[in-house]
């Protein structure tokens, strides 16, 4: 019995929506938000997610104006916007990556935003070789000295990044801040989230740190050539 009111329940209801036109453009928001609901179970990266996200929301957002049903509208009014800045976030993230990529900046300025910064002082041991490397860095003022072979940069570097993405997570060289510097630094936890919002991060990280490898290796053949030559 119980069955068979539920069915008549639902004819009664499908048949007085079907007779207002109203009724009929929220059933059919509901279904399609639902439709896209469901579907995001099958997908596996962020911004896609998002984006049926947002698309669910609005087809909510629709069946609870035109039902109406304000506690639903109430919902999907909160959750779209804020879906929609986390798209938001994405896509800029992309951007950047693509056109540090596209433009060989070997700087990664543009994780900034991802980044934590802290001042340190002259002398200060950043890491030494042999630690563990928990962090990649980026050098925004000041002169850091990798102590076993003499060299420092200036601000703009990254550096640590080899060691960050080696099998074993250890650091080659120690780096010592040769006056006060503003140091970036972005951990392991962090890159791996970004990674997983969006993979394409992952891969465009790469082609940037091979980037850099490249570059590095092509200024030590000219240094080589150049020693040869004087010989």
């Amino acid at each position: 019995m119980a069955i068979q009111e539920l069915i008549s329940q639902a004819h009664d209801y499908l048949v007085g929506a079907l007779a207002s036109p109203t009724e009929i453009g929220a059933l059919l928001a509901a279904a399609c938000a639902a439709g896209l609901t469901i579907s995001s179970s099958f997908v596996k990266t962020m911004v896609p997610l998002r984006w049926l996200a947002v698309c669910a929301n609005v087809g909510f957002l629709a069946y609870g104006v035109l039902h109406p049903s304000y506690v639903m509208a109430l919902m999907h009014g909160v959750l779209l916007p804020i879906n929609c800045m986390r798209l938001a976030e994405m896509k800029r993230l992309t951007a950047r990556v693509h056109a540090a990529t596209s433009s060989k900046d070997l700087s990664v300025v543009w994780l900034k935003p991802y980044m934590k910064s802290t001042r340190r002082k002259a002398g200060e041991i950043l890491f030494n070789k042999g630690d563990q490397a928990e962090h990649l860095y980026i050098l925004a003022e000041g002169h850091v000295e990798f102590i076993e072979i003499g060299v420092v940069i200036g601000p703009g570097q990254m550096f640590g990044e080899i060691a960050f993405f080696a099998p074993d997570k250890r650091r080659t060289l120690s780096a010592r801040c040769a006056e006060p510097c503003l140091i970036l630094s972005i951990n392991q936890s962090t890159v791996r989230q970004l990674y997983f919002q969006h993979p394409a991060f992952g891969f465009e990280i790469v082609g940037l740190i091979a980037n850099r490898l490249s570059a590095d290796v092509a200024r030590l053949q000219v240094q080589l050539t150049d020693r040869a030559a004087l010989a």
